[in-house]
């Protein structure tokens, strides 16, 4: 889940839920702000006080940051490196920060491969009925949703670029058995208001 620093300072159970639902909290920005067009000491703002809003919050200090629009440049770099941060850039977007039915949220988690990553967001009720449909495709493939590393990351080059509490998934082969029963999972925080764009 990668949460935007304002509601993790001002939900901070949902930060919770997310840690105790097994989930890594990563670094969104603090206000969701094109980036690449703010000066260097913005960029450092927005990013360091979500860190210490995330870490506040229970979720721990992030090592994952996705830029809010995908949009980044060598500032931005350069204080993701600053703060330890590997930059997630997804493979797949699943359009549903745009208004994607459930059968075009589902279709677009069909085209991933082995290791890539999709962008998904917990507020629209397309996404969450879209889950256990995703998770029987993936199953159907060999392939089950794992949690982005620093590691993996960088095995996994993004192609593409990204709101408020935000999910990627990153689908790998060898999943662990299933167990009875279980269909799928949604995420256990709500935004309170969608930000616009991934």
């Amino acid at each position: 889940m990668f949460n935007e620093g304002q509601y993790a300072a001002s939900y901070p159970a949902q930060v919770k839920a997310q840690v105790d639902a097994g989930m890594w909290v990563g670094n969104h920005s603090y206000t969701h702000p094109h980036l690449t067009q703010q000066t260097q000491a913005t960029v450092d703002s927005e990013i360091s006080r979500t860190q210490q809003a995330i870490a506040s919050a229970g979720g721990g200090t992030p090592k994952l940051f996705r830029p809010p629009y995908g949009e980044t440049n060598a500032t931005v770099k350069a204080v993701e490196a600053k703060y330890g941060l590997t930059e997630i850039i997804w493979d797949v977007d699943s359009q549903d920060w745009n208004g994607a039915s459930t059968d075009a949220i589902v279709a677009a988690a069909g085209r991933l491969t082995n290791g890539q990553i999709i962008l998904m967001h917990d507020w629209p009720a397309n996404t969450v009925a879209a889950i256990p449909r995703i998770a029987q495709g993936l199953a159907a493939r060999n392939l089950c949703a794992g949690m982005i590393s620093p590691r993996r990351a960088a095995q996994s080059p993004p192609t593409a670029a990204a709101t408020v509490a935000v999910a990627a998934a990153v689908v790998r082969r060898r999943c662990p058995p299933v167990r009875s029963g279980v269909t799928g999972t949604t995420s256990t925080s709500r935004s309170p208001v969608p930000a616009t764009g991934p």
